[in-house]
């Protein structure tokens, strides 16, 4: 009975973290950054100025930022979608041709199962009829329409959810020490078991800023490496995909795949040559593995001190149950589980099997 009640109580905490997801997702967001932004808050706090001007000052200054970042690289990326109809097209024409080379052998296979299917049924062999292409030259096409306006609905969701994300961080950083004070004393009133919240709420707090940093030197580093690179091997639009590249860095060992993929298709699409596509996902590849594999996983191993095996299976686990989300917040969600782990009596275990 109480392994059947842990089973179900099990499978309701997954289907109601998969259920507030776009809940959970945009909150989790805001206090990892708000985690994140507080040192320099407090800083300007250190300086005599108040928080609320503080926190005033930080959020507008990151916004300005970014704001200035998108005015610099806009015409790029309005270039790439300005670019999908031929895209397409060139795409349309590889299909089409790769579908040409094959159909010989699919149309022998079809008429070895229309044979098949007429002897099974007892029916005279009749000529085996024309497959249908699932792709011609005359009839290829591919709804760039469908992928601008799905990509727009993408767009505005995630614009809501980024205003949300500002908000809360303003709104979290603005409340200093607040909530720390109030699960202290939600703690008990044991002396220890306040020495221990707060002992537990520290090390989160030094993990996840450490973590943060780590991601914010490493795709800046990755990112403007990507930028000489791709503009080296005459890429068009190389900042663009240098901050692409950046983001999607985020994720773990998915994200740089990604990227090389995307670079890969983009080299073919400008200049239709092999040598191109070659150099330069190799150069994404190598510029992902010297960042990535050299420079995060050794801060990451400082700072978290997780096994590699763990991170991945996180990994795994947050991106089924969140998507890309998931793989961006699998790691911090990971790392404040092993600091509680390590403080809780009953979850040692849990530590063990998180640690090194």
């Amino acid at each position: 009975m109480r392994l059947a009640q842990t089973i179900l109580a099990t499978v309701a905490f997954l289907y109601a973290l998969q259920w507030g997801r776009d809940f959970l997702v945009p909150l989790l967001l805001g206090i990892l950054l708000a985690y994140t932004l507080n040192p320099l808050v407090g800083w300007l706090e250190r300086l005599h100025i108040r928080r609320a001007f503080g926190t005033t000052i930080v959020t507008c200054a990151i916004l300005f930022g970014m704001a200035v970042t998108a005015e610099k690289v806009h015409l790029e990326f309005s270039n790439i979608i300005e670019e999908l109809p031929e895209a397409g097209r060139k795409l349309s024409r590889l299909v089409a041709s790769t579908t040409n080379a094959k159909d010989s052998t699919l149309r022998r296979i079809q008429d070895v199962a229309t044979q098949i299917e007429q002897a099974t049924a007892g029916k005279p062999s009749a000529p085996a009829r024309k497959p249908v292409a699932l792709l011609t030259q005359e009839g290829s096409h591919i709804k760039v329409i469908d992928w601008v306006w799905a990509g727009s609905r993408g767009l505005l969701a995630f614009l809501s959810q980024a205003t949300m994300v500002v908000f809360l961080v303003f709104f979290l950083l603005l409340s200093g020490d607040t909530f720390k004070r109030k699960l202290v004393k939600l703690a008990g009133p044991s002396l220890s078991r306040k020495k221990v919240t707060v002992h537990i709420l520290d090390e989160i707090n030094s993990s996840i800023q450490g973590y943060m940093f780590m991601l914010l030197v490493t795709n800046v580093l990755l990112a403007l490496l990507m930028w000489l690179a791709l503009h080296a091997l005459g890429l068009e639009n190389a900042g663009a995909w240098a901050i692409v590249a950046g983001l999607l860095h985020l994720m773990p060992y998915f994200g740089p795949l990604l990227i090389a993929c995307a670079l890969g298709v983009a080299a073919y699409l400008q200049a239709e040559s092999l040598q191109l596509v070659l150099l330069v996902v190799l150069a994404s590849i190598a510029i992902a593995t010297l960042v990535g594999t050299g420079i995060a996983t050794w801060m990451t191993g400082r700072i978290a001190r997780m096994n590699a095996a763990a991170v991945f299976v996180s990994l795994l686990f947050w991106g089924w149950l969140w998507g890309v989300w998931g793989l961006l917040l699998g790691v911090p969600l990971v790392v404040i589980l092993k600091v509680v782990a390590e403080k809780v009596e009953g979850l040692e275990v849990v530590a063990e099997l998180l640690g090194e």
